[in-house]
């Protein structure tokens, strides 16, 4: 027997020492959430570990010293009153026991307020976008890992399938509030270092928070199964000092300064093809091969296709706003003007579709402002740049060499003059087309902030999210109207937008919501209605 007890100790020893380095138990994180959530599991584990051995021992006890060879015999009893008690209340004592402080964690996890940052999370598939409501902040994390090391033609990095282009960024012993929901099939949100793991659903915001107890880089992934790139949807978040996190700020700012310049220049074919070739390895890669190829019949071949090489309106509009019944997302609201207008040209040049032609930035701009699709292929770059001139686009179909004269949308343009370039007094906009404007302005707000909850036909998800055609909100008072979108609906969905939208978005939101969907007041809400509004701390005056 005690060669036994020796061989299971030293076995146990042994095993113990191997798993030392291991994960098997749950990560302690950084974060108090985290903590909490490892010492409640850790409570209740020894909890277990306690009742297993008492009932063990029992149970081990009585086979070995009540056992018919010792010459034991069965008691002849029915019931016992008072151990049917005892066994009914000791569990229930110890679930109590155990709920305590399960309570006390749940409800901690679910206390937000007094948060110091705010982004909302959006599930894509496969990639997130992180939106920084204070900041104003917003772009997609993409999944970095070359395709070489994904085909095996490269040895694996060290982060394989772990790392970004875009990792989130928040500055330690802050609150951050994450709000979480999906723009298309369900995805999770999963940082295990943060004990945090939240559902992203379509039509529904879920919440949590963090705040981290020491600057570094944090890993995390997708767990909610959403389709055949699951496995390339990872998380990356880097913790750094407050003063790290404003000077990522400020760059990124910049970096957005720096992006309007990008899209007013003229850019040069072997420029667009380069940013084109990292957007498209980056962004499409995934589902149409980066030879092309496809893999049909859900995601056709791109190299010799009749979209690839076809007319660029309809190569434009079918990257730019999707093919609805089909895999093919909308990416006008995922990539930047520069990176529209880089890939499409790549597509068309790339793998021997040899089109020849340049898509510029500054007509999928003029196209997001609300040109048609004529008028976005005819606006004009700045300038060419020194070195390499512009290279006139070819019609559609014809391949670069043939002596057919250029299509006019497409053409080479030249610098504007400098007199030409100042326009001239405009006048005074009439009052249809101020509302026009901010409608326009209006419809982009609504889509990026509230088309989540209230749906983009403005049909919502009641109850929790009311309609917004035809509701008593949008076609009642305006001064209410105002009310609830700056300061919210207490013991609602509804949040308070006055810290999330400057004056003139919630203008142009709230009067884009009045006139669209066939409400159509008429009402045209202007900044300093908004403003007066704040400053009151109540109602903006009627129009």
């Amino acid at each position: 027997m005690r060669s036994v007890q020796s061989t299971l100790f030293a076995l146990l020893a042994a095993s113990s020492a191997a798993y030392a380095d291991t994960t098997l138990n749950l990560t302690r994180g950084v974060s108090p959430i985290s903590h909490d959530v490892y010492e409640l599991h850790m409570t209740i584990f020894w909890i277990c570990v306690v009742i297993g051995l008492v009932v063990f021992g029992v149970m081990f006890y009585s086979i070995i010293y009540h056992r018919k060879s010792r010459g034991a015999k069965a008691a002849d009893f029915h019931s016992h009153t008072w151990l049917e008690i005892g066994w009914t209340i000791v569990p229930v004592i110890i679930l109590v026991l155990m709920v305590i402080p399960a309570t006390k964690v749940l409800l901690n996890m679910n206390n937000y307020e007094k948060d110091e940052l705010t982004i909302k999370i959006t599930g894509y598939q496969w990639k997130w976008q992180y939106e920084y409501m204070e900041d104003g902040i917003r772009f997609f994390s993409n999944l970095s890992t070359p395709a070489d090391q994904m085909q095996n033609k490269a040895p694996k990095g060290k982060n394989y399938l772990r790392e970004v282009d875009h990792p989130l960024v928040i500055p330690i012993h802050k609150k951050v509030r994450f709000l979480i929901t999906s723009n298309d099939v369900n995805h999770a949100w999963w940082v295990p270092d943060f004990g945090v793991k939240r559902d992203a659903i379509a039509g529904l915001i879920n919440e949590a928070w963090t705040k981290v107890d020491k600057p570094g880089t944090y890993y995390g992934q997708c767990a909610e199964l959403c389709g055949i790139n699951h496995a390339f949807m990872p998380i990356v978040v880097i913790a750094t000092t407050e003063e790290g996190y404003k000077n990522w700020v400020a760059q990124q700012k910049g970096e957005a300064t720096q992006g309007a310049a990008d899209v007013n220049k003229q850019w040069t074919m072997q420029e667009l093809m380069k940013q084109g070739e990292q957007t498209y390895s980056r962004i499409c890669a995934a589902c149409h091969q980066p030879a092309g190829t496809g893999l049909p019949p859900t995601f056709p071949a791109l190299k010799g296709s009749k979209i690839a090489t076809g007319p660029v309106g309809d190569h434009i509009n079918i990257v730019f706003n999707g093919k609805s019944g089909t895999a093919m997302q909308a990416f006008k609201n995922q990539l930047n003007d520069v990176e529209l207008a880089s890939v499409i040209t790549y597509e068309r040049n790339a793998w021997g579709n040899n089109t020849g032609t340049m898509v510029q930035p500054v007509q999928i701009k003029a196209l997001r402002d609300g040109k048609s699709m004529d008028e976005a292929l005819a606006a004009k770059p700045e300038a060419a740049p020194k070195g390499e001139p512009a290279k006139p686009t070819p019609p559609e179909g014809k391949p670069e060499g043939e002596s057919t004269k250029p299509a006019e949308p497409m053409k080479s343009v030249s610098p504007v003059p400098a007199e030409a370039a100042k326009p001239a007094e405009a006048p005074a906009a009439s009052p249809a087309d101020a509302l026009k404007a901010a409608m326009e302005r209006g419809e982009k707000v609504y889509l990026n902030t509230c088309a989540v909850c209230h749906q983009p036909a403005g049909t919502g998800m009641p109850p929790t999210f009311p309609a917004l055609k035809g509701g008593k909100i949008t076609t009642g008072p305006v001064d209410a109207h105002i009310h609830q979108v700056l300061y919210g609906k207490p013991g609602t969905a509804m949040q308070a937008f006055k810290d999330q939208l400057n004056d003139q978005e919630i203008a142009d939101v709230v009067t884009y919501e009045r006139n669209a969907w066939g409400n159509n007041t008429g009402t045209l809400v202007k900044p300093e209605n908004i403003k007066a509004a704040r400053q009151s701390g109540q109602t903006g005056q009627k129009q």
